[in-house]
């Protein structure tokens, strides 16, 4: 079969990562809108529901190393297939579950924590192809456009996860997410490949293309892996997690609690919070590449620290400002457009965490990304938990305040990394 010129392979498969970033997400996410339903039928209270969605976030934290690791080693084609399998499993599993069962909350928690270690591996993976396949000029789109899934996948969750709970029952919505995940899985499996010296399809042209724009100027340097010492004393590494910690605090309200939000707080009825859910989340998908472009325009011209830090600075700190104003402001339209032009700020700082520690990594990209990803995680975790118990003894409106006060902080951590600091090896 004769070559193409100049083929297009990375990007084919940045797109798929685009998919399996919205499906996974569709999986973690269903839960939130079908939380009401399984509430009543197990007799949970919010604090008791938010153990639940902890749960998932818990073990998707805790595993993100691990997985980092194995997609350093056993390669991101195969890692990711298994993932993809596992986590269907334990997304079915919820279904099966009997209120009638004594330890029916333990039970959900267990499998939830489950699906999370399942999960764990998607970013890790997906961050070992960018550092394999993309050169550092297109990594800040490559990466906005993988996590624009997460803002599609979960801005199309809860019309879907409406439709499908209100016409065939709660337990509807677990299922056709599992069989989607399968399905684009094995697609993954069939279109990837760890390197793309590795791949069928790739031209000599678009081989070299991506050779000459790894960074490190020679193919040793793209293939250095770091030791656990290593990463766990790059200073630049802990800002990034610190950082991550405090993205995934605000953004996890938007995954978990903002439907409940507007039903509770914001007096909207069912369709109206379904749409309004929608927003942010579909904020999230057009300003991740957004960000992405823009980070890679300034990186271009100004270098990393312009173009990856100082604008992950402003972004995070942006969104601060838009989560305080939003809470204190009556109308509920209003105030939801606001919150959900925080959660696209936030998102347009998605790419620079993602690039820089592709950058960092080179050939342990996985694990340095997984480490990372594991104090957003972390962040996420705690959200999902302290969130509504904030709101229960303070009110809602310090929910959101806390989450802004993070953002501060998130903000002036990038202030810290040096994206262009070499990592020792040893």
């Amino acid at each position: 079969m004769n070559q193409p010129k100049n083929s297009r392979v990375r990007w084919l498969l940045i797109f798929w990562m685009f998919v399996v970033s919205a499906v996974a997400y569709l999986d973690r996410v269903n839960i939130s809108i079908a939380g009401p339903e399984i509430a009543n039928e197990f007799h949970l209270d919010d604090p008791h529901l938010g153990w639940v969605f902890s749960a998932f976030v818990l073990g998707y934290a805790l595993f993100q190393t691990p997985g980092g690791s194995l997609a350093d080693r056993v390669g991101p084609r195969k890692i990711l297939g298994l993932g993809v399998v596992w986590w269907a499993v334990f997304t079915v599993l919820i279904t099966l579950v009997s209120p009638a069962i004594g330890a029916a909350l333990t039970i959900l928690i267990a499998i939830r924590f489950a699906l999370g270690i399942g999960e764990a591996v998607v970013y890790p993976a997906s961050n070992c192809i960018v550092a394999s396949w993309i050169p550092g000029r297109e990594r800040g789109i490559a990466n906005g456009i993988i996590f624009a899934g997460v803002g599609f996948g979960s801005g199309m969750t809860p019309p879907l996860i409406a439709f499908l709970k209100v016409h065939y029952g709660w337990r509807s919505c677990f299922w056709v997410s599992a069989v989607l995940g399968l399905v684009i899985g094995a697609v993954w499996y069939l279109i990837a490949r760890d390197k793309p010296q590795q791949h069928p399809w790739v031209s000599p042209r678009e081989l070299a293309l991506i050779e000459e724009g790894l960074p490190g100027t020679t193919e040793k340097a793209t293939v250095v892996k770091l030791s656990w010492p290593a990463i766990l004393s790059n200073g630049n590494i802990w800002a990034m997690s610190f950082s991550y910690f405090t993205y995934g605090y605000v953004a996890w309200i938007f995954f978990t609690w903002f439907f409940k939000y507007l039903g509770t707080v914001r007096k909207l009825d069912l369709s109206h919070s379904t749409f309004y859910t929608m927003i942010p989340l579909l904020a999230m998908a057009f300003a991740s590449p957004l960000g992405g472009w823009i980070s890679d325009r300034l990186t271009k011209q100004h270098g990393k620290r312009v173009g990856r830090c100082y604008l992950a600075a402003a972004a995070i700190g942006l969104c601060a400002v838009l989560l305080a104003m939003g809470t204190l402001i009556d109308n509920a339209q209003i105030a939801s457009i606001i919150l959900a032009s925080g959660a696209g700020a936030l998102y347009i700082s998605q790419s620079s965490f993602w690039s820089v520690s592709a950058d960092i990594g080179k050939g342990s990209a996985g694990s340095v990304s997984g480490f990372m990803n594991m104090g957003g995680q972390f962040g996420g975790a705690l959200t999902a938990s302290l969130t509504p118990w904030i709101a229960k003894n303070y009110g809602w409106t310090a929910s959101f305040l806390v989450a802004a006060a993070l953002s501060v902080a998130g903000a002036v951590a990038w202030l810290a990394v040096k994206p262009d600091e070499e990592t020792a090896a040893v």
